[in-house]
């Protein structure tokens, strides 16, 4: 913890030492995850030394391929064609920034950002945040509950209720690969992603999208602000993409790894870090955007503009692209974003808790409840709404996840750009200037949903 000379002295004196404002209000306390905490050994130069630190980046892109982002993505591609494609990028690049604060906060301090707002904010405070951090992780939920069950349903026809509780189970999952290394999740999560990726180009060459409207999609329109559906889909997307419990998460994962804690040695991991995190992303954005064409290029141009349900989509592939391996791999690839999905938001609640709160379980217990939490209310409603409203739980899922974002992202911008928090490693200013402007725009996006949402 950072001090500075009056409290140093007044510790010599045998005095509570008196802590600056800007300052920590309490220890750190545990360690982020301290199961798997340093754990991953960063050794040899150059090219060895670098990927030991790629796999964090990667289990923050599943946010990309959630099944609530498919939802706003299927959506957007159905009704608005390729147009929505530019609020794709957008996201993208704000989970950049945003996530290079992340890597950032971790490293500079030790804390992830749980830890961090609870050591640095009033009581009070910390659990207003931890409140709204896991409403947020129970709207992550249930996208990623309806998502997988789903999945299961249309691949092996499990009904929608038995897929739910078999969503549950992933906490065993965890557990287990945790024990085995972090590195197993890692790669599970890895490889489930390029599964996703064979899956998409499958889809989009039957397809065939139209490429010149595809590049064109990129380009901003005024009609993204002036028309409520396309903003409210818009929101929805930059929830689905730049999520609430993926800063908890990503400030957490990468402290998994063992580097050292002078200031070149936390240099080097802050760059390659945030060199993991923004491949990763730019990665993901492939798969996010191919939701989205894939949306366009099957539904749009053919006329079918509603199409909003994840098994309404399913079953029109087949008779649109001419192909019964279409829907096949539409079902393998949801199936495998629900996967992956309950994995990092399982980790993000366990971290969300015993960040905030400062719990002191078994590991085992620890998870059970975190997990608990989050999935219960989201089965209960999965469960209550049924098959015929899973598409509105979806898209208000994400929706709300954009509503939450405000609430993590300016604790993050606060904390990061606190000289007495981060020492030499706080954020430049450049980078605070620019999430500042991030912050900004998401706020004031979400003050336009809800005052359009009020007018009807």
């Amino acid at each position: 913890m950072l001090r500075d000379a009056g409290e140093e002295g007044a510790s010599l004196a045998g005095e509570a030492p008196r802590r600056p404002a800007s300052a920590w209000r309490r220890d750190g306390g545990n360690r982020s995850l301290p199961e798997v905490n340093r754990s991953i050994p960063v050794r040899g130069p150059g090219l060895r030394r670098m990927l030991a630190f790629f796999g964090p980046g990667y289990l923050v892109a599943v946010g990309y391929m959630d099944p609530g982002n498919w939802a706003t993505s299927l959506a957007g591609g159905s009704r608005f064609g390729y147009a929505l494609l530019f609020v794709a990028l957008l996201s993208n690049v704000m989970a950049i920034a945003l996530q290079a604060l992340c890597a950032r906060l971790a490293i500079a301090t030790g804390r992830d950002l749980a830890q961090a707002c609870r050591d640095a904010y009033p009581r009070s405070v910390g659990y207003g945040l931890w409140l709204l951090a896991e409403f947020a992780i129970v709207a992550t939920d249930m996208a990623e509950v309806i998502g997988t069950a789903i999945g299961l349903n249309l691949l092996f026809h499990i009904p929608l209720e038995i897929g739910v509780l078999i969503t549950a189970l992933d906490v065993f999952l965890v557990l287990y690969l945790q024990n085995k290394g972090f590195r197993w999740v890692e790669a599970m999560v890895i490889a489930l992603i390029g599964v996703i990726a064979v899956c998409f180009i499958v889809q989009i060459v039957l397809a065939d999208p139209d490429w010149g409207a595809v590049l064109g999609g990129f380009v901003p329109t005024t009609q993204l602000v002036t028309n409520p559906d396309m903003l409210y889909l818009s929101l929805g997307i930059i929830g689905a993409t730049v999520m609430p419990h993926n800063l908890y998460l990503h400030s957490s994962i990468v402290q998994t790894r063992a580097y050292g804690t002078s200031l070149p040695e936390k240099r080097e991991a802050l760059r390659y870090t945030t060199l993991d995190s923004t491949v990763a992303l730019l990665f993901a954005l492939t798969i996010n955007a191919s939701i989205l064409i894939l949306a366009a290029a099957a539904f749009n141009q053919r006329g079918n503009t509603g199409v909003e349900e994840l098994e309404q989509a399913h079953a029109l592939l087949a008779p649109l692209l001419g192909s019964a391996m279409a829907p096949v791999a539409f079902g393998v690839a949801l199936l495998c974003c629900g996967l992956n999905s309950t994995v990092t938001a399982t980790l993000a609640g366990q971290i969300v808790m015993e960040g905030f709160l400062d719990l002191r379980l078994a590991p085992w217990l620890r998870r059970l409840i975190t997990r608990s939490l989050a999935i219960v209310p989201a089965a209960v409603a999965t469960i209550a709404y049924g098959e015929s409203g899973t598409a509105k739980l979806l898209i208000l899922s994400q929706v709300v996840l954009g509503l939450q974002l405000p609430f993590a992202i300016v604790p993050l911008l606060a904390l990061t750009a606190s000289r007495a928090k981060m020492g030499p490693l706080r954020s430049p200013r450049w980078l605070t200037a620019f999430a500042i402007v991030v912050a900004v725009a998401i706020v004031v996006l979400n003050i336009k949903v809800v005052v359009d949402f009020a007018r009807g």
